[in-house]
This record gives structure tokens, C-alpha cells and sequence, in this order.
């Protein structure tokens, strides 16, 4: 396989359908992981991680045992397991979001395991209750295995360009209310109050997620105005002079609208390297943006 092979088309028009109804299951795996973990610092406790094979909630405490749930993306199929053996599923098939909440619900029941979760999605303008949305429905297992595997690689190039940094940093994880798989580096400094404004989602949460200072690079499918699948950057505060600066590749720039970086994937994928040309993306705008919000660069990396 080639680099190029690790990057299938990903139109948005065609798998929209898929993206919207797994948007919303996500959402649900991982409004049980915000149950049942406890709070860490930026949401860090709510998000999913990436596997070899999809995505995972990683252990979650259930009395002295624990469990997790797992999304399969290779057999299409939902697994929950327990420590103490035990493990039940479902194939993941075209299903309204109604029936998958209640099907999540009966396999976590049937390991003893009873979570109560807030019934509505989050960071969406369309926040139907779970029990009540029958509209989204689709499931197209082939978009959704060529997602995972664009996922898959942008974890693996994500993983050297956090390797650099030596300040505080987030995991390489998912975040379920925007559908993005992100990185984030901390300068150390405070960060001014947010404004929060974000749909269905509590202010306080937002304040504290941009408490302090950020560099936040990631992969996003699209939508809101986005046309296709991105790769986007951005600091927060932003530091004046950071809309105009240069960033690598020639393709990539800047959104006045989003106040990021965009580098759409379908530019991507165009690159001699792909690969090389997402990590010279992720290097050269944190490059840009330390340099303009003067960061302790000497004691944050090597």
C-alpha cells in the first residue's frame, strides 16, 4: 500500500446521510463515557479514542469492574465488554438514532451495566431528543470505513508532531459533539474568558475548555459551510497577525469565518505525500502562531 492508498475519496454530498446519523451515535457512547468518568481538565474525560479497528471509550468504573464500549468500523458492529468476561453487541446497519439509543441501552442492561445520559445531542442545531429522532437513519458502511481509515492515519501522522512537544498536551482523541479527532498543545498562560455561544452546549463547559492558551491542529468531515472534509488549525487567543501568516502547503488557508487554518483533504490527497504534507501543515502553522503569540517555545519543545 502506498501513502496515497491510505487516503480514499471522502465526498461529502455522498456520505452526508451517514455522517449525520453517526454524528448522533457517537454522541451517545460518549454521553456514557461523560457519565461515568470522572471530570478532567478541557472535557478531556468525554472523548472517544481511536483503535486499530474504529473507536473506544477506553475503561469506564461500574462498581469494582469495569467496562468499555467499542465501535468497530472494520466488521461494522457495536461491542461492549466488562472485566469480568462478559461482552454483548450489534451489528451496526442502516437504524434510526431512536433505535440505536434504545439498543445501547438493552446491551448495556443486559450486562447489568444502567447509565442515565442527557437525551439530547450536543454542538448541533438540530438537537432532537435521541428517543424522538427517526429522521437520520442511514448507515452506508463503506463511507464510514473510508472515515476510519482517514482517521487512522491522521492519528499516525498527529502522533509524530505531538512527539515535538514536551508542554502540556491533549491525547490524540475524538471529540463526539464536533465529530473531530484532535490534538491540542497548552502554551501555560491563562487564555481571556471565551464567550461561549456554542449551540446546545453549556458556556461554563466552553470557558473551561479554552481556559488557558491553545494550539489546536485536527481532521473534520465537514459541513456548516465547509464543503468537504478539512484539516483545520488555529490558537485561541488568536494573536494578531496570525490570519496572514504562511502556512505550508500552498493549498492550505486561511477562513475568516472559522478563524482557522483549512487544508481541505481533497488538496490533500492531490500532494506528493500526503502524509508529509499533513505534518508540514500541522509544523508550520503552530510555528507561525507561537512565534506570534510569543510562546516559550525553548521550554515547550524539542
Amino acid at each position: 500500500m502506498t501513502d496515497h492508498d491510505a487516503w480514499p475519496d471522502l465526498p461529502l454530498d455522498a456520505w452526508e446521510p451517514t455522517f449525520a446519523t453517526l454524528h448522533r451515535w457517537t454522541q451517545i457512547v460518549g454521553k456514557v463515557r461523560l457519565a461515568r468518568t470522572p471530570w478532567i481538565n478541557h472535557s478531556w474525560h468525554v472523548v472517544l479514542y481511536p483503535t486499530s479497528r474504529g473507536l473506544t471509550t477506553s475503561p469506564m468504573a461500574d462498581g469494582v469492574r469495569t467496562f468499555d464500549i467499542d465501535f468497530d468500523f472494520v466488521d461494522h458492529r457495536l461491542l461492549v465488554q466488562t472485566s469480568d468476561g462478559r461482552a454483548r453487541g450489534f451489528a451496526l446497519t442502516p437504524m434510526p438514532v431512536a433505535h440505536f439509543y434504545a439498543r445501547v441501552l438493552e446491551t448495556l442492561a443486559a450486562l447489568g451495566i444502567h447509565v442515565a445520559i442527557h437525551g439530547t445531542p450536543n454542538e448541533i442545531e438540530d438537537a432532537t431528543p435521541f428517543t424522538d429522532d427517526h429522521a437520520h437513519a442511514s448507515y452506508d458502511p463503506d463511507f464510514v470505513n473510508r472515515w476510519w481509515r482517514i482517521v487512522a492515519r491522521t492519528t499516525a501522522v498527529l502522533q509524530g508532531f505531538r512527539a515535538r512537544f514536551i508542554g502540556k498536551c491533549s491525547p490524540i482523541h475524538f471529540f463526539w459533539g464536533s465529530f473531530d479527532l484532535a490534538v491540542t498543545r497548552f502554551s501555560g498562560r491563562r487564555a481571556p474568558r471565551h464567550p461561549g455561544g456554542i449551540p446546545h452546549l453549556p458556556d461554563a463547559v466552553t470557558r473551561e475548555a479554552y481556559s488557558h492558551e491553545v494550539s489546536s491542529v485536527g481532521f473534520w468531515p465537514g459541513g456548516s459551510g465547509v464543503s468537504g472534509a478539512a484539516f483545520y488549525a488555529y490558537f485561541a487567543p488568536e494573536p494578531a497577525g496570525f490570519a496572514t501568516a504562511k502556512v505550508s502547503p500552498d493549498a492550505a488557508y486561511y477562513d475568516p469565518q472559522l478563524g482557522e487554518f483549512l487544508l481541505m483533504y481533497d488538496a490533500l490527497r492531490e500532494a506528493p505525500s500526503p502524509s508529509e504534507a499533513l505534518l508540514e501543515f500541522c509544523r508550520s502553522s503552530y510555528d507561525a502562531g507561537a512565534r506570534l503569540a510569543h510562546w516559550d517555545r525553548s521550554a515547550l519543545q524539542r
